[in-house]
């Protein structure tokens, strides 16, 4: 079975995307770390965090929200957006069968569930960020709107 990234570059390729990822042997596992890695500002870090939001009926359904990494998911102000009465962050099991990748290796697309990707809008004020690309030791650039084609869709500010 392909490692993390091999699967991630495999997807981005059939999304048309070629990834030019650099490795940190040493881990990027945190955006402090990420940041200080690659020589950027932690905010041009994107956190791929997946979270269940839970509807009326107490149906649950995994969502990924693209943070900026010096900010917080309000898990009120996502709920909101969503219109369901609550979302919670999901747990490393839930993580893997709804996205296909571990904890601090999860990208922004790619995953083995077709899963609503939401983006912080303040990913948008930067030229390039960076993202996990399948594993916690590798991460690409892209810029935002490569963010939007990918599908990942804006629908206000849900961090904090």
């Amino acid at each position: 079975m392909a490692d993390g990234h091999e699967r991630f570059v495999t997807a981005a390729r059939e999304l048309g995307i070629e990834i030019r990822a650099v490795a940190y042997p040493e881990g990027t596992g945190t955006a402090e770390d990420a940041a200080r890695a690659i020589g950027c500002e932690v905010d041009q870090i994107v956190k791929s965090l997946v979270f269940v939001a839970i509807d009326d009926d107490g149906t649950e359904r995994p969502v990924v929200a693209l943070t900026s990494g010096s900010k917080r998911v309000d898990e009120a102000a996502l709920a909101q957006l969503l219109g369901v009465p609550r979302v919670r962050k999901a747990d490393a099991d839930e993580v893997r069968t709804a996205s296909g990748f571990s904890i601090g290796g999860t990208p922004p697309f790619g995953h083995a569930r077709d899963i609503p990707v939401y983006l912080d809008p303040h990913l948008a004020t930067f030229d390039e960020v960076w993202a996990a690309a399948g594993t916690a030791r590798h991460v690409f650039p892209l810029t935002p709107e490569e963010l939007r084609r990918t599908g990942a869709q804006d629908i206000g500010d849900f961090t904090s």
